[in-house]
């Protein structure tokens, strides 16, 4: 099949800042795929590729150049080289699911009880970094919506405020009831962390993502055997992308959970190269969007829709903004729901 590419970039709006360890987002750059083709002209698939500055491996200056040259080795080839691409994965899966789309002729990609509207897929609630009272605010309203996972990001307040926070939570939920998750989005130090760890738990955390910084293969693995808390690894798997290198780090820390972003992680391929040395070592996961628009947040769910899992997943900030693109997505109650009003 001969294929037409188009790249069209955008400028996304937050509906209000979105902060995390990193810094305040206001703006989101993307870059919106189309692929048509000579035979079936009236055929559309649409893809999104969507960077995190200064956190993506491939977030890059000549980024746009990239991208180009991948869209001209689809047109001139008919296929998409994913070994090409392992180095640029929100490329990669930019690339991925437009073409998922254009197969399937739906932002249905796949034939699941998701796409078809009869299930949702369980979400977390995620409360933003803000000083105690946007924070507090922001977990109230998570909790009268009726979210039974609520996952705070933590490290940029006082820690003894984001404490407070989480033991407002259980003083009305108990872990039972709701599950708590914390991001620590590596603002822990080596030297504190344990402590910080140890106190955490009195509250019945689920889990930690990222507790210090990634790059600190050493001090991650003796955390992950002595913590009170699984530890997830977010961060810590950017920019790993042979299957031989997936393998050595996991081998190496063996976290309790890992945390698969597709425009991070590797696509969906990637992605799900990821999950399968995951399972073969007992190691627990779940997949989250990675502020993509809602055409990146629909692929995601659309693929996590087709894999067995029970845990709740982080996909609920596709909506964030003001200029988004239309999608039949809704989250109702604690859950991500498609085709349903």
């Amino acid at each position: 099949m001969t294929f037409k590419t188009t790249i069209r970039p955008s400028t996304l709006h937050f509906k209000q800042p979105a902060g995390t360890s990193r810094g305040v987002y206001n703006t989101r750059k993307v870059w919106y795929v189309g692929i048509t083709s000579v035979e079936e002209p009236q055929r559309i698939g649409l893809g999104e590729c969507a960077p995190l500055p200064n956190l993506s491996c491939d977030d890059l200056p000549d980024y746009e150049n990239i991208l180009s040259d991948a869209c001209k080795r689809l047109e001139q080839t008919g296929v998409l080289d994913k070994e090409a691409l392992r180095s640029y994965p929100s490329i990669l899966f930019g690339l991925e699911t437009a073409l998922l789309h254009f197969q399937a002729n739906s932002f249905a990609l796949w034939d699941t009880p998701f796409s078809r509207g009869e299930t949702g897929i369980p979400i977390n609630g995620l409360i933003w970094m803000g000083d105690y009272a946007q924070m507090f605010r922001q977990i109230e309203k998570k909790m009268e919506l009726g979210f039974r996972c609520i996952k705070l990001k933590i490290g940029a307040i006082n820690f003894e405020e984001e404490l407070s926070l989480l033991r407002h939570i259980r003083k009305h939920f108990t872990a039972r009831e709701v599950e708590l998750r914390v991001d620590a989005n590596g603002a822990f130090s080596p030297e504190d962390a344990m402590n910080k760890l140890n106190r955490l738990a009195e509250l019945d955390i689920h889990s930690i993502e990222q507790p210090i910084r990634a790059g600190q293969i050493e001090e991650m693995a003796r955390l992950v055997k002595e913590t009170p808390i699984p530890i997830a690894l977010d961060e810590e798997l950017i920019g790993v992308t042979s299957l031989s290198g997936k393998a050595e780090l996991l081998d190496k820390i063996n976290p309790q959970y890992i945390i698969l972003k597709p425009s991070l992680h590797g696509g969906i391929c990637g992605s799900t190269e990821w999950i399968d040395e995951a399972v073969k070592r007992n190691i627990g996961w779940w997949v989250t969007s990675a502020l993509e628009s809602n055409i990146g947040l629909n692929a995601i769910a659309q693929w996590c829709a087709t894999l067995n899992t029970t845990l709740p997943q982080g996909l609920g900030t596709g909506m964030l903004f003001t200029d988004n693109v239309e999608m039949p997505l809704v989250i109702r109650e604690d859950k991500l729901w498609y085709g349903r009003k």
